[in-house]
């Protein structure tokens, strides 16, 4: 199959507030995953497996954070002479005050350069979601069924509120979208990866610009408008996929790859690339005990580490205990101290005592003081296995 010409822009953006002191200091597409990866990493590894090589990734929220571990895009084989990586920074134009209100909207402010760059296809991604997909596939479907609008979707088992929720008949043509529903239709929602033709999409956002004179998200005007004006089809996602967009879905995703029913990270022939950081080895001293668990490079376990996943650089001393608990970079557990059910921020430094407990998950802020608890059912919440 001839790829057509296709420009990728991958959405990093946006503040994640839901997730609290996880991202007061960091975009959402930064936040570690799995100990030694980062969020982004699964956009840009999937776009790189399926030869996708023109990519540019929007920002906004705290773009540094992000720009340290772009390293050029490198690690994806993105550091091209033609085409790779590109970074567009947050800009305030002369058309639009201010920076941009939505996912439509930064979409709307790069009109011109997509324009310029004259692509047949144009697929925007959000880096905030763990899944595997080849895109290539997601372009055959769009082609096979004519359409000008492919929306990758998945049948979700959570409450599909939080989502742009999708309709579609047996042929695959979507013919409803209600984004964030108080009464969803149906489990069958988005997954924010959309494949456009080129020359709608930039027709649509002048048209809606024309109109509402400031476009938002997808799902409050892009999205609805090509549902009721052109050809929108569905590409279905049977694999895994999570939305990281809280602490819970967060915490649950790492437990979830720890139990073999999550993103699957090491498939030798779909492996998630990143720019992993120069660490010596995990030491495990001798009074350790560690079961069930992903520790990092540059880590240190002398206590307790049971159904957890460590960042490079954690230290849990002799004493101490961590369960079912998710630590990120440098975070030191002391002697007495008892984590369950934990998420611990970067550079915490955990006080002793208990932190947390069933029933809920406990955010640590970096100086590891509780940021917030999110409670949940125990019965549908956890991932299997404990």
């Amino acid at each position: 199959m001839r790829i057509p010409r296709t420009l990728a822009l991958v959405l990093a953006g946006g503040k994640g507030s839901r997730l609290a002191a996880l991202t007061e200091k960091k975009v959402k597409p930064a936040l570690p995953v799995a100990g030694t990866y980062r969020l982004v990493d699964v956009a840009l590894s999937n776009l790189a497996h399926s030869h996708i090589s023109d990519v540019w990734v929007v920002q906004q929220y705290l773009p540094h954070s992000l720009n340290r571990h772009l390293a050029n895009g490198r690690p994806w084989d993105l550091d091209r002479t033609h085409g790779g990586l590109q970074v567009l920074p947050p800009y305030e134009g002369t058309e639009d005050a201010g920076f941009a209100e939505g996912n439509a909207d930064s979409l709307y402010r790069q009109k011109d350069l997509i324009r310029d760059f004259a692509p047949d296809l144009v697929l925007v991604l959000s880096a905030d979601h763990l899944y595997t997909l080849n895109f290539l596939d997601v372009i055959e479907t769009h082609r096979e069924k004519g359409a000008d609008l492919t929306m990758v979707t998945t049948v979700v088992d959570e409450d599909p509120s939080r989502y742009g929720v999708v309709q579609a008949d047996d042929d695959g043509r979507v013919t409803g979208f209600d984004y964030k529903p108080e009464r969803p239709q149906g489990r069958l929602v988005a997954g924010e990866m959309f494949l456009y033709d080129a020359q709608q999409l930039l027709a649509a956002l002048e048209e809606l610009h024309e109109q509402e004179g400031q476009l938002e998200d997808y799902g409050h005007d892009l999205v609805p408008w090509f549902v009721a004006h052109r050809t929108v089809v569905e590409h279905r996602l049977e694999g895994y996929w999570m939305d990281l967009g809280t602490l819970q879905s967060y915490w649950t995703a790492h437990l979830q790859v720890l139990d073999g029913e999550g993103v699957t990270l090491d498939d030798p022939d779909w492996p998630i690339l990143s720019a992993q950081p120069q660490l010596v080895p995990a030491r495990i001293e001798g009074g350790a005990d560690v079961r069930r668990s992903m520790v990092a490079a540059g880590s240190t376990v002398r206590g307790t580490v049971e159904h957890s996943v460590l960042g490079p650089g954690v230290v849990v001393e002799e004493g101490a205990t961590v369960r079912h608990s998710v630590l990120l970079d440098g975070v030191r557990v002391p002697a007495g101290a008892h984590l369950e059910n934990v998420v611990a921020d970067v550079g915490a430094g955990v006080p002793a005592g208990v932190h947390g407990g069933p029933g809920a998950v406990t955010l640590l802020d970096g100086s590891g003081a509780v940021s917030v608890t999110e409670e949940f059912d125990r019965r549908s919440a956890l991932p299997g296995g404990f």
